[in-house]
Protein backbone atom coordinates (compact mmCIF):
# COMPACT_ATOMS: atom_id res chain seq x y z
CA UNK A 1 0.00 0.00 0.00
CA UNK A 2 1.38 3.78 -0.75
CA UNK A 3 1.75 5.48 1.98
CA UNK A 4 0.20 8.52 2.36
CA UNK A 5 1.63 12.18 1.97
CA UNK A 6 3.03 13.68 4.65
CA UNK A 7 0.98 16.69 3.95
CA UNK A 8 -2.14 15.04 3.91
CA UNK A 9 -1.08 13.28 7.42
CA UNK A 10 -0.52 16.83 8.62
CA UNK A 11 -3.76 18.28 7.64
CA UNK A 12 -5.68 15.26 10.13
CA UNK A 13 -3.39 15.91 12.77
CA UNK A 14 -3.97 19.64 12.66
CA UNK A 15 -7.81 19.40 12.11
CA UNK A 16 -7.76 16.98 14.89
CA UNK A 17 -6.10 19.58 17.10
CA UNK A 18 -8.39 22.12 16.25
CA UNK A 19 -11.60 19.94 16.94
CA UNK A 20 -10.80 18.30 19.80
CA UNK A 21 -9.73 22.30 21.32
CA UNK A 22 -12.70 24.14 19.68
CA UNK A 23 -15.23 21.69 18.27
CA UNK A 24 -16.18 20.92 14.90
CA UNK A 25 -18.46 23.55 14.35
CA UNK A 26 -16.11 26.17 15.98
CA UNK A 27 -13.30 25.67 13.65
CA UNK A 28 -12.81 26.92 10.06
CA UNK A 29 -10.64 25.52 6.63
CA UNK A 30 -8.95 28.87 6.91
CA UNK A 31 -7.84 28.08 10.58
CA UNK A 32 -6.95 24.50 9.58
CA UNK A 33 -5.52 25.45 6.42
CA UNK A 34 -3.21 28.35 8.49
CA UNK A 35 -2.41 26.05 11.50
CA UNK A 36 -1.03 23.60 8.70
CA UNK A 37 0.79 25.60 7.04
CA UNK A 38 -1.35 25.25 3.18
CA UNK A 39 -3.96 26.71 0.85
CA UNK A 40 -7.12 25.93 0.71
CA UNK A 41 -6.85 23.98 -2.66
CA UNK A 42 -3.99 21.86 -0.90
CA UNK A 43 -7.55 21.00 1.21
CA UNK A 44 -9.76 20.27 -0.84
CA UNK A 45 -7.39 18.17 -2.94
CA UNK A 46 -7.28 15.72 -0.19
CA UNK A 47 -10.69 15.92 1.30
CA UNK A 48 -13.16 17.58 -1.02
CA UNK A 49 -14.38 19.68 2.23
CA UNK A 50 -14.14 20.35 5.82
CA UNK A 51 -16.80 17.98 6.24
CA UNK A 52 -14.83 15.19 3.80
CA UNK A 53 -11.64 15.92 6.46
CA UNK A 54 -13.56 15.11 9.13
CA UNK A 55 -15.60 11.82 7.58
CA UNK A 56 -11.70 10.42 6.37
CA UNK A 57 -10.23 11.25 9.85
CA UNK A 58 -13.14 9.73 11.45
CA UNK A 59 -12.89 6.56 9.53
CA UNK A 60 -9.34 6.04 9.28
CA UNK A 61 -8.16 6.94 13.01
CA UNK A 62 -11.42 5.01 14.39
CA UNK A 63 -10.74 1.99 12.59
CA UNK A 64 -8.09 0.23 14.92
CA UNK A 65 -10.48 0.68 18.11
CA UNK A 66 -13.80 -0.82 16.11
CA UNK A 67 -11.09 -3.91 14.67
CA UNK A 68 -10.10 -4.49 17.97
CA UNK A 69 -13.86 -4.12 20.01
CA UNK A 70 -15.23 -7.03 17.37
CA UNK A 71 -12.30 -9.46 17.80
CA UNK A 72 -12.45 -8.86 21.95
CA UNK A 73 -16.33 -9.19 21.97
CA UNK A 74 -15.99 -12.82 20.94
CA UNK A 75 -14.19 -13.20 23.79
CA UNK A 76 -15.85 -16.15 26.20
CA UNK A 77 -16.63 -16.55 29.58
CA UNK A 78 -18.85 -13.03 29.61
CA UNK A 79 -17.38 -11.32 31.91
CA UNK A 80 -13.70 -12.09 30.18
CA UNK A 81 -15.61 -10.18 27.30
CA UNK A 82 -16.73 -7.38 29.14
CA UNK A 83 -12.89 -6.87 30.18
CA UNK A 84 -11.54 -6.76 26.93
CA UNK A 85 -14.32 -4.16 25.63
CA UNK A 86 -13.53 -1.99 28.54
CA UNK A 87 -9.70 -2.67 28.75
CA UNK A 88 -9.62 -2.11 24.30
CA UNK A 89 -11.72 1.29 24.47
CA UNK A 90 -9.62 2.43 27.40
CA UNK A 91 -6.32 1.16 25.79
CA UNK A 92 -6.99 3.18 23.08
CA UNK A 93 -8.80 6.51 24.78
CA UNK A 94 -5.15 6.22 26.72
CA UNK A 95 -3.19 6.45 23.52
CA UNK A 96 -5.70 8.81 21.63
CA UNK A 97 -6.74 11.22 24.16
CA UNK A 98 -6.68 13.67 21.96
CA UNK A 99 -9.25 11.90 19.71
CA UNK A 100 -11.44 10.05 22.18
CA UNK A 101 -12.16 13.64 23.88
CA UNK A 102 -13.41 14.99 20.54
CA UNK A 103 -14.99 11.46 19.72
CA UNK A 104 -16.78 11.54 23.14
CA UNK A 105 -17.96 15.16 22.38
CA UNK A 106 -19.74 14.27 18.65
CA UNK A 107 -22.01 11.75 21.27
CA UNK A 108 -23.60 14.72 22.26
CA UNK A 109 -23.69 17.20 19.63
CA UNK A 110 -27.09 17.91 18.44
CA UNK A 111 -28.93 15.38 16.18
CA UNK A 112 -29.16 17.48 13.02
CA UNK A 113 -25.80 18.38 12.58
CA UNK A 114 -23.22 18.17 10.47
CA UNK A 115 -20.40 16.46 12.81
CA UNK A 116 -23.29 14.69 14.43
CA UNK A 117 -24.32 12.80 11.45
CA UNK A 118 -20.68 12.21 10.07
CA UNK A 119 -19.31 10.64 13.85
CA UNK A 120 -22.96 8.33 13.40
CA UNK A 121 -22.03 5.41 11.77
CA UNK A 122 -19.23 4.99 13.90
CA UNK A 123 -20.86 5.34 17.75
CA UNK A 124 -23.42 2.31 15.77
CA UNK A 125 -20.57 0.15 14.91
CA UNK A 126 -18.93 0.69 18.58
CA UNK A 127 -22.57 -0.25 19.78
CA UNK A 128 -22.28 -2.88 17.87
CA UNK A 129 -19.55 -4.61 19.07
CA UNK A 130 -21.11 -4.08 23.07
CA UNK A 131 -24.05 -5.15 21.89
CA UNK A 132 -22.77 -8.68 19.92
CA UNK A 133 -21.30 -9.47 23.16
CA UNK A 134 -24.68 -9.23 25.34
CA UNK A 135 -26.61 -10.86 22.71
CA UNK A 136 -24.35 -13.73 22.78
CA UNK A 137 -24.80 -14.10 25.98
CA UNK A 138 -28.50 -13.42 25.90
CA UNK A 139 -28.59 -16.66 23.63
CA UNK A 140 -26.34 -18.83 25.24
CA UNK A 141 -27.24 -18.70 29.07
CA UNK A 142 -31.14 -18.52 28.70
CA UNK A 143 -31.04 -15.69 31.93
CA UNK A 144 -33.95 -13.69 31.93
CA UNK A 145 -32.32 -11.02 29.44
CA UNK A 146 -34.58 -11.78 26.69
CA UNK A 147 -34.51 -8.41 24.65
CA UNK A 148 -32.51 -6.27 27.29
CA UNK A 149 -29.54 -6.81 25.43
CA UNK A 150 -29.57 -3.62 24.05
CA UNK A 151 -30.33 -1.74 27.04
CA UNK A 152 -27.54 -3.44 28.74
CA UNK A 153 -25.38 -2.75 25.88
CA UNK A 154 -25.92 0.59 25.80
CA UNK A 155 -25.54 0.95 29.70
CA UNK A 156 -22.81 -0.65 29.56
CA UNK A 157 -20.83 1.21 27.01
CA UNK A 158 -22.40 4.42 28.61
CA UNK A 159 -20.35 3.09 32.30
CA UNK A 160 -17.09 2.82 30.01
CA UNK A 161 -17.56 6.51 28.24
CA UNK A 162 -18.04 8.03 31.39
CA UNK A 163 -15.29 6.60 33.23
CA UNK A 164 -12.96 7.20 30.24
CA UNK A 165 -14.36 11.05 30.10
CA UNK A 166 -13.23 11.00 34.41
CA UNK A 167 -10.26 10.10 33.05
CA UNK A 168 -8.97 12.24 29.98
CA UNK A 169 -10.05 15.15 33.51
CA UNK A 170 -7.38 13.18 35.23
CA UNK A 171 -9.59 12.21 38.21
CA UNK A 172 -9.10 8.22 37.23
CA UNK A 173 -7.29 5.52 35.01
CA UNK A 174 -7.45 3.99 31.97
CA UNK A 175 -5.52 0.65 32.24
CA UNK A 176 -6.35 -2.99 32.64
CA UNK A 177 -7.47 -3.01 36.88
CA UNK A 178 -9.84 0.24 36.25
CA UNK A 179 -11.39 -2.01 32.86
CA UNK A 180 -11.37 -4.84 35.76
CA UNK A 181 -13.38 -2.24 38.36
CA UNK A 182 -15.50 -1.20 35.74
CA UNK A 183 -17.23 -4.40 34.82
CA UNK A 184 -17.22 -5.47 38.50
CA UNK A 185 -19.00 -2.03 39.05
CA UNK A 186 -21.71 -2.88 35.82
CA UNK A 187 -22.30 -6.78 37.34
CA UNK A 188 -22.32 -5.85 40.96
CA UNK A 189 -23.21 -2.61 41.56
CA UNK A 190 -20.53 0.19 42.60
CA UNK A 191 -21.29 -0.21 46.44
CA UNK A 192 -20.85 -3.34 48.59
CA UNK A 193 -24.03 -4.28 50.35
CA UNK A 194 -24.47 -2.73 53.62
CA UNK A 195 -24.08 -5.45 56.56
CA UNK A 196 -27.83 -5.14 58.99
CA UNK A 197 -26.75 -4.17 62.52
CA UNK A 198 -26.11 -7.71 64.71
CA UNK A 199 -25.22 -10.05 61.79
Amino acid sequence: MKPAPPTRIFLLDQALRLFSAYGYEGVGVQQICNDAGVGKPTLYHYFGSKLGLLETLLRERLAPLHEALERACALTPFDHALVALAETTFAFAREEPQLYRFYLTLWFAPVESEARQAAEEHHQRHFEAFDACFRAHEQASGHGLTGRHRLLAASFLGLVNNHIGIALNSFATLNARSAADTVAMFLNGALPPASSNGD
